[in-house]
C-alpha cells in the first residue's frame, strides 16, 4: 500500500474538505475504539491503496490531514468496536463505510453478503454473529470535491409564499423521454436545465420544483434481484450527495458542479427549487438490514434503538428504523446538511418526509422539539421555505395542523375533502368551505396564514389525476409484492368501468373530473402543488405506488395525444386565472364581513337561487351545490409600491351532483350587474368573456362542473 504524509488535521469541519493544500478528514463516532481513513484508486471497483490510522480523536471526533491528497480521491472509513448487538453495537472494521458527510460519492451498491454486518444464515439470529467478509470492492465510496463555482450574480427568486405554484416532478422521470436532447443526457440534472425543458415550465406558470429526494440513497436487495430499482430514492444514505445516477458527467464529483448548474439556471428562469429530503431514516434498514455508513459508524448514536431491546430499532416509517434525532450530533448533522444545501448549493427550500418523526421526543410528538427550535433560530434555515409531511406511521403521527409557525404542510385533509367533494359524497359544503379558503381550522390559531396549507390532490404516493378518475382499485401488481403494497382508496369514480374505456360519455366525464380537480386545485387559497404530468393526464396505469418502476409506468410522457395536450392547455388556462387575479392569492383568511367603503362582505357563500346561504343551508345532508363570491376590493395584496391591489370580483360556482343545476347569478341591490364567463369544466373550449350575463339571470350548471365568471369590482362596490 502507499505511504502518505500524516498530520493531526482539524476536527472541523466534518467531511473530507480540501483547502487547496490538502484534505482535511473528519468523522464523529462517540462509540469507536479506533477509525482508519482508507483511500482508493479512481475506478469504483479500484483496490485500497492506502489504511491510514486516524491518531486523533477530539470530541468524539477523529480527523486526520493529508497533504499529498487532491480533489477526486476516492476514500471510505473502517471503524473497531464491540460487536455486540445485544447492547447496540455493530462495529465490523470489515466493512468499509460511507462518510456521512460526503459531499459526492461514486459507484452503486453490488450486492452480496458482504454487504451485512452479520454472517449470512437462516437463523432468526443470524445478526448475532459478526461477518468476516471485506465490503469494499462493492461499496460506493466517498469523494473528495472542489467545492469551487462559477456562481455569477446568481440570486434566489424568493417568489413570496401566495405567488407560488410548486411543481412536484422526479429528475429522471421528468427528462428521460425527451427525444429533444441526447441520449447522454435524457434523465439528468443537465436535461433539467435544459431550455426547453425550462421554458415547457414557464409556460406551464409554476414559480418552483419540488424535486424528490436527490441525496444518494439505497437501491434495495429485494428490487436490485427482482431486476428493479427505487426509482423513488426515499431511502438516503448520504445527505450531502446528490445521487450520481442522475449526472450526465462522468467523472467524479462531476454531478456536484452539475446539480449547482440546474438551479442557476433555473433561478434565471424565475424558478425556484425545494428538494425533497428524506431526514426521519436511512437505507440501512432494520437490524438484518446492511452495514453501509451509520450503523458501523456509531449505531446508538445514529439510531433510535429499543430501550430494553437495543437489538432492535424503532420504526416510526415503516422502512426498519429511525434516526436518533435525541442525539445533538445527529441533529448537527441534519441542520449542517440542510445549510449546505442552502448555502453551496443555493437550494430555496425543503418538504420534509415523514416529518412528525423528527419531533418525536421518546413516542410523543412534540411540535417544540429541539429539531423545530434550532431550524426556528437558524439565521439561514429560518429564511427558506420550509414545507413538511406533517405524518408518520408511528402512533399519534398524523399532524395536519399542528406544525408550528414558519412552516407549510402538505395539507391531506385538502386532499381527501375535495376528492369526496368530486365524487358526489353528501355533506361536504362545510368542510369544503374551509379547505377552499385556506383551511383556517387547522392554521390560523397558531399564527400562520393561507399560505400554510401546501394544497394538493395527488401527489407521487397514490394515483396520478387521470387514474384517479379512471380506477376503482389499485393495480400494483408489477411492483412484485402481489398487489399488497399502496392504500385501495375505492374511489368509484367509474359508474362500473374500469380502466380505459371506448365510452364516450365516460371518457368525456373523466376528462371533465379532471379538469374539476385542477381548477379546483388552482383557484382555492394556499400553495397549490401540481404532481408533474398530472398537466397532460399522464397515467400509471393504476399503479398508485410505483416506487419501484423506473420505466414507462412511471415517466413523464412527451408524445402527447389532443386530448393530453387540450388538458395541458387547460392547465396553462387555469395557472393564468390564478395570477391575474389577486384575490385567488390572499395573504390573509377571509373574514365574511363587509370591507369597509365597498358595502360587500370580502366573501359571500351562496345557493343556487343566488341568495347567502344561511346557517341551515350549511348543516343540509347534500350540500353538492354552492356558489361563493370573492370580492375584488378585498384581495389583500399590494404592488411594488405598496399600494392595495384592487382585483376582479370573480364568482366561483361548483355542482358535484350527476345532475343539472339551475344558480341564478347574484345582483347587486344598486342594478344589474355583469358577470363575464372565464370558464367552464364542461366547456373547455369557451374563452374567456365569449359569454356575459346580467346579474339575476339564470346561469345552467351540468353535472359534475365548476364555471367562474367575474365583474369589475366597482360594479359591486357601488351597491
Amino acid at each position: 500500500m502507499r505511504t502518505y504524509a500524516v498530520y493531526p488535521g482539524s476536527p472541523y469541519p466534518l467531511g473530507a474538505t480540501w483547502d487547496g493544500s490538502g484534505v482535511n478528514f473528519a468523522i464523529f463516532s462517540e462509540n469507536a475504539a479506533a477509525v482508519d481513513l482508507c483511500l482508493f484508486g479512481q475506478a469504483h471497483d479500484a483496490p485500497e491503496i492506502a489504511r491510514i490510522r486516524m491518531r486523533e480523536q477530539t470530541d468524539f471526533v477523529w480527523h486526520v490531514y493529508l497533504p499529498e491528497a487532491r480533489p477526486g480521491q476516492l476514500y471510505g472509513y473502517r471503524a473497531y468496536g464491540s460487536y455486540e448487538p445485544l447492547k447496540g453495537m455493530r462495529f465490523n472494521p470489515r466493512k468499509l463505510l460511507l462518510d456521512p458527510y460526503a459531499k459526492a460519492t461514486s459507484g452503486v451498491i453490488d450486492w452480496s453478503d458482504a454487504m451485512f454486518g452479520y454472517a449470512m444464515a437462516e437463523e432468526d439470529d443470524r445478526d448475532l454473529r459478526m461477518s468476516a467478509l471485506d465490503s469494499a470492492p462493492g461499496m460506493p465510496k466517498g469523494v473528495v470535491i472542489e467545492s469551487a463555482f462559477s456562481w455569477g450574480d446568481d440570486r434566489p427568486p424568493r417568489t413570496p409564499w401566495h405567488d407560488t405554484v410548486i411543481y412536484e416532478t422526479h429528475v429522471r422521470g421528468l427528462t428521460v423521454l425527451r427525444n429533444d436532447l441526447p441520449q447522454t443526457m435524457q434523465g439528468t440534472y443537465a436535461a433539467l436545465a435544459d431550455r426547453e425543458v425550462i421554458a415547457y415550465l414557464q409556460r406551464l406558470g409554476v414559480t418552483a420544483v419540488e424535486l424528490m429526494p436527490v441525496h444518494q440513497f439505497v437501491n434495495d436487495k429485494r428490487l436490485v434481484d427482482l431486476g428493479m430499482r427505487n426509482y423513488w430514492g426515499y431511502n438516503s444514505i448520504g445527505f450531502f450527495a446528490p445521487a450520481p445516477l442522475y449526472a450526465a458527467a462522468r467523472g467524479a464529483g462531476g454531478q456536484v458542479n452539475e446539480f449547482k448548474t440546474i438551479v442557476k439556471t433555473l433561478h434565471l428562469a424565475g424558478i425556484e427549487v425545494i428538494l425533497d429530503v428524506v431526514y426521519n431514516h436511512t437505507g440501512e434498514g432494520n437490524h438484518l438490514g446492511p452495514t453501509l455508513s451509520f450503523r458501523g459508524i456509531d449505531n446508538p448514536s445514529y439510531y433510535r434503538l429499543v430501550a430494553d431491546d437495543p437489538r432492535h430499532y424503532m420504526d416510526y416509517t415503516g422502512t426498519g428504523n429511525t434516526l436518533n434525532m435525541m442525539h445533538p450530533r445527529t441533529i448537527q448533522l441534519i441542520m449542517d446538511s440542510l445549510r449546505y444545501w442552502v448555502l453551496e448549493m443555493h437550494v430555496d427550500g425543503f418538504r420534509f418526509d415523514l416529518a412528525a418523526t423528527l419531533a418525536r421526543q421518546l413516542h410523543e410528538v412534540d411540535r417544540l422539539s429541539p429539531f423545530f427550535d434550532i431550524i426556528h433560530q437558524d439565521p439561514v434555515l429560518s429564511q427558506v421555505k420550509l414545507i413538511a409531511e406533517p405524518w408518520d406511521l408511528g402512533e399519534g403521527g398524523y399532524q395536519v395542523g399542528n406544525f408550528p409557525v414558519l412552516w407549510a404542510e402538505w395539507n391531506g385533509r385538502f386532499r381527501d375533502t375535495i376528492r369526496r367533494f368530486w365524487r358526489g359524497d353528501p355533506g361536504q359544503a362545510g368542510e369544503l368551505a374551509y379547505r377552499l379558503t385556506g383551511s383556517s381550522d387547522l392554521y390560523a390559531a397558531s399564527g400562520r396564514r393561507p399560505y400554510a396549507s401546501i394544497n394538493f390532490v395527488t401527489a407521487h404516493d397514490g394515483f396520478t389525476l387521470r387514474d384517479l378518475v379512471s380506477y376503482d382499485h389499485k393495480h400494483n401488481e408489477t411492483n412484485g409484492e402481489g398487489n399488497r403494497d399502496g392504500t385501495d382508496d375505492n374511489l368509484s369514480w367509474n359508474h362500473g368501468v374500469e380502466g380505459e374505456t371506448d365510452d364516450p360519455e365516460v371518457i368525456e366525464l373523466r376528462w371533465r373530473q379532471m379538469r374539476n380537480f385542477m381548477a379546483t386545485l388552482l383557484i382555492s387559497q394556499g400553495v397549490p402543488m401540481i404532481l408533474h404530468g398530472d398537466e397532460l393526464a399522464r397515467t400509471q396505469r393504476g399503479n398508485n405506488n410505483a416506487y419501484c418502476q423506473d420505466n414507462d409506468v412511471s415517466w413523464m410522457p412527451w408524445d402527447l395525444t389532443n386530448a393530453q395536450k387540450a388538458m395541458l392547455e387547460w392547465t396553462q388556462r387555469v395557472v393564468r386565472v390564478r395570477r391575474e387575479h389577486a384575490v385567488l392569492r390572499r395573504r390573509h383568511y377571509f373574514r365574511g364581513r363587509p370591507i369597509r367603503g365597498a358595502g360587500v362582505k370580502d366573501i359571500v357563500w351562496l345557493r343556487p337561487d343566488g341568495q347567502e346561504m344561511s346557517d341551515e343551508d350549511w348543516t343540509q345532508v347534500e350540500g353538492r351545490c354552492l356558489g361563493l363570491q370573492l370580492t375584488g376590493a378585498a384581495a389583500d395584496l399590494y404592488d411594488n409600491r405598496y399600494q392595495p391591489i384592487v382585483d376582479d370580483t370573480l364568482l366561483i360556482l361548483m355542482n358535484s351532483q350527476d345532475q343539472g343545476v339551475e344558480f341564478r347569478l347574484p345582483a347587486t341591490s344598486g342594478g344589474t350587474s355583469r358577470w363575464t364567463l372565464v370558464l367552464d369544466t364542461s366547456r373547455p373550449e369557451i374563452a374567456e368573456g365569449a359569454e356575459c350575463r346580467s346579474g339575476g339571470d339564470p346561469c345552467r350548471l351540468t353535472g359534475r362542473t365548476l364555471a367562474i365568471f367575474k365583474q369589475p369590482t366597482t360594479d359591486v362596490a357601488a351597491t
